[in-house]
């Protein structure tokens, strides 16, 4: 049952971003992840957690500066660089949505997914269709324009994290 409420869980989480922007995905993404840790939370998993949301600022922080994304006054209503707004508490390179996408993923891999670190083949097949895809389905749905390039590109991405996730959360449970 702790699977299916991990999962249904992020899939909230990650229509708030999409369809809600910053303003609603960033509320909505900081109770998931707190009550994630609160009552699902292993000892240390906050680290998986912090790693991911490092690693969204990284990589598709990096994408954005490359011109993967096009962003304008509908997709979640920021600006091309998020941060750079008056008020902004810090700048960020991408939306605030787009990067807690990342640490909503990461309360995944311990719970929901534990079943495909076993199997690395199929870990990383599953990373380089379904983040590309989700990717895809968010930019529909939110209006951001994606660069021809950038599908590919996460699909390398998300084929190594997840091969990464299989090699390092695998070993745990053999």
């Amino acid at each position: 049952m702790a699977s299916v409420a991990n999962i249904v869980a992020f899939q909230v989480g990650w229509f708030a971003c999409v369809l809600g922007g910053s303003a609603i995905g960033s509320g909505v993404a900081a109770m998931i992840v707190a009550g994630h840790l609160f009552w699902l939370g292993r000892p240390g998993e906050w680290r998986l957690l912090a790693a991911f949301a490092t690693l969204g600022l990284i990589i598709d922080g990096s994408f954005v500066l490359l011109g993967g994304f096009g962003f304008d006054a509908t997709a979640g209503g920021e600006a091309a660089l998020a941060g750079a707004g008056a008020g902004a508490l810090m700048a960020l390179p991408l939306p605030l949505w787009l990067w807690l996408l990342w640490p909503l993923f990461a309360t995944l891999p311990q719970h929901s997914l534990v079943w495909l670190w076993q199997r690395p083949w199929l870990a990383a097949l599953g990373g380089a269709t379904s983040g590309p895809l989700s990717y895809l389905a968010g930019a529909r749905l939110s209006g951001v324009e994606l660069a021809p390039w950038l599908l590919p590109a996460e699909a390398l991405v998300w084929a190594a994290l997840c091969l990464g996730l299989s090699h390092r959360l695998g070993r745990r449970r053999s």
